[in-house]
């Protein structure tokens, strides 16, 4: 009898590495053309947002490790995915001072406090914007028109407010511009409060007012399967999110489709498809279990549409997301499967 080797070796048993920095890159490849979309919609003005957020919230990461003694973690691109997210969460206009406190909030309170990356409890990009839209309610409801023929020659008069001052009223700058038919409304509170549906190809191509993120569906959903394809991404959060979605909107526009807006208006407006696909799929702040996914993404998104259709918000997106991370660790733990040879619940 011939004497053989056995390898044995513990999980996880990895077919290939991939390294921390090498997953956030690649999420930051995945959002450069959503951001490069919303730069070509809205201008200058968002595009001096996202340096404004994205460097505020290095410039607060390097911070609050030396004051932590701890060493910097500037290269493993986390702290660049909270910034160039957040101020796609923001509107175009929105004063770079107000988007510069937004970043600080997002790192102090949504990601160190808790101890830094892989320790946050809820998505800091959202706890910034969360508290932005509670600090400054005006601002963050202040809505410019996508493709202004003068945007990449000036910026937004809001954009450059400083602190204690008025900004020039959107609708009078816009007369300037000889932009007169704006309402200042996006698609959701169009509807909401008037019952005007917009066209499913401008929700498509972001030809729409609303956040900088809110831009075409199609780059977002692009960006979304590269990372899918290349399992940076768990697939099943964003396809659990629309499915919840759809199925809340769904028998309501059955029952009266004069009141209630379709299933196609409910993904392709508002935040949906980028909070679905590039906020709700946090890995740290989302469960682990199969179930687990399932049962979160299914809640994120039929929350998103209760509160569309029956709170005083014309979104409901971004509170969904945060309240599903909040429910994440019990979502983990109940959805825990048997381990294998054991006889009823541990």
């Amino acid at each position: 009898m011939s004497d053989f080797n056995t390898d044995l070796r513990s999980s996880p048993h990895l077919k290939q590495p991939v390294t921390v920095p090498q997953i956030m890159r690649n999420v930051v490849y995945a959002l450069l053309p959503v951001c490069a979309y919303a730069v070509y919609a809205f201008g200058i003005s968002v595009l001096l947002l996202l340096l404004t957020t994205t460097l505020t919230c290095m410039l607060a990461e390097n911070l609050f490790c030396r004051l932590s003694n701890r060493p910097s973690s500037l290269n493993d691109w986390s702290i660049v995915i909270t910034g160039l997210l957040l101020a796609l969460t923001l509107p175009p206009g929105f004063p770079l001072w107000m988007a510069a406190v937004a970043a600080f909030i997002a790192v102090g309170l949504g990601k160190t406090l808790f101890g830094g990356l892989g320790y946050n409890v809820m998505n800091p990009a959202l706890v910034g914007r969360a508290f932005v839209q509670a600090a400054f309610p005006a601002a963050i409801t202040t809505w410019t028109p996508p493709f202004l023929p003068d945007r990449f020659s000036e910026v937004i008069p809001s954009t450059l407010t400083t602190p204690f001052m008025i900004p020039v009223p959107i609708g009078d700058w816009l007369k300037q511009s000889e932009v007169d038919a704006f309402t200042g409304a996006t698609p959701l509170a169009l509807y909401k409060f008037e019952q005007i549906t917009t066209p499913a190809m401008d929700l498509l191509s972001g030809s729409v007012a609303g956040s900088a993120g809110e831009t075409s569906a199609i780059i977002i959903l692009a960006g979304g399967l590269y990372l899918a394809v290349r399992k940076m991404m768990d697939w099943r959060i964003p396809v659990g999110v629309m499915l919840g979605a759809t199925l809340v909107s769904l028998p309501f526009w059955l029952m009266d489709s004069a009141l209630y807006p379709d299933p196609v208006f409910v993904l392709l407006s508002g935040g949906l498809m980028l909070g679905a696909v590039f906020m709700a799929s946090d890995m740290v702040a989302s469960p682990v279990t199969p179930w687990g996914v399932w049962i979160y993404s299914l809640f994120i998104g039929m929350l998103t549409v209760i509160i569309r259709l029956f709170g005083g918000l014309t979104e409901g997106v971004m509170y969904a997301i945060l309240l599903g991370n909040a429910l994440s660790p019990l979502i983990s733990g109940i959805t825990q499967p048997k381990i294998f040879g054991q006889r009823g619940k541990s």
